[in-house]
């Protein structure tokens, strides 16, 4: 539908490939043909808005930076409990956690929906970036975390403008989010271990925010496997451990939602019992 309604505006150019190769193929494709000084990545199922690419562009005026990418926020948040929780977790992800990265110009991931990149820097990375292994066989996944470490690797900057929105359509049932949490965790937990050897040229915020991110998540399932270890020993209830998990939720949402101005954001407490019952074990299989 996109070829059609621009083939004949010559500012655009369409490349078909014969068959689906998956997005790494595809990009490599698209940036050996291309001849600008930047490159936009833009998921299929994205909308930006008009002003996203000067404001990319403005950032990308400093040569030291190879990378920046945009703010997510949900195009279906109005549709499903599961949209408005995934919005919200959007929103923490880009101004918590990427701004913060963001203040030492290593932004660990930028995301696929929206992302620009310097050209001059991708083509001197495209081999690591197209024979990438995992456990002796091509890489078919975490395209956006692998392109990012490469970058930092080659030490350029990475960046967040907050600014720059991109509203991209996110899972409104529970197994196709599942689906592309597993997806995110394998890619998380290979490129973590990938990141470290950089990690002593970076602020040292960036490692502990690794340790952080990781390290939570490992007291998050200690703490629920010995709550249910206590009930099913001694057949009482681990209410320190509920009232310590429901308080740091609690201030966490109350934190976010003054930060973003939205009283919403208390309901993202709901995500803690998705994360407890859902994501931690996922995430562990995952890892395994």
């Amino acid at each position: 539908a996109q070829r059609a309604a621009y083939a004949d505006d010559e500012r655009f150019n369409f490349t078909i490939l014969a068959k689906n190769v998956g997005k790494r193929k595809a990009q490599i494709a698209a940036i050996i043909q291309s001849s600008g000084d930047l490159i936009l990545n833009v998921d299929s199922d994205t909308t930006i808005a008009p002003d996203v690419v000067s404001k990319l562009a403005h950032k990308m005026r400093d040569p030291a930076v190879g990378a920046a990418m945009g703010q997510m926020k949900a195009s279906n948040q109005a549709d499903t409990w599961l949209t408005r929780l995934i919005d919200m977790e959007y929103w923490l992800a880009c101004n918590e956690e990427r701004a913060a990265q963001a203040r030492f110009g290593a932004v660990m991931c930028c995301c696929g929906p929206c992302a620009m990149y310097r050209r001059s820097a991708m083509l001197s990375l495209l081999d690591q970036y197209e024979t990438q292994l995992y456990r002796g066989k091509p890489s078919d996944f975490g395209e956006d975390r692998h392109l990012t470490i490469l970058m930092l690797s080659a030490g350029f900057r990475t960046e967040y403008v907050p600014s720059a929105v991109a509203a991209t359509v996110v899972p409104d049932t529970m197994g196709v989010y599942l689906r592309q949490q597993l997806r995110w965790a394998r890619s998380t937990f290979r490129d973590t271990l990938l990141a470290f050897p950089i990690l002593p040229g970076l602020d040292r915020y960036l490692t502990l925010d690794v340790i952080g991110q990781n390290g939570g998540l490992l007291l998050l399932a200690l703490s629920v496997l010995t709550g249910i270890g206590q009930f099913a020993l001694t057949a009482t209830v681990p209410w320190w451990t509920i009232l310590v998990i429901g308080s740091m939720t609690l201030v966490r949402c109350s934190v976010a939602a003054y930060r973003a101005r939205e009283l919403r954001f208390l309901g993202f407490a709901l995500h803690t019992l998705v994360n407890i019952f859902l994501l931690i074990p996922l995430k562990a299989y995952a890892l395994c």
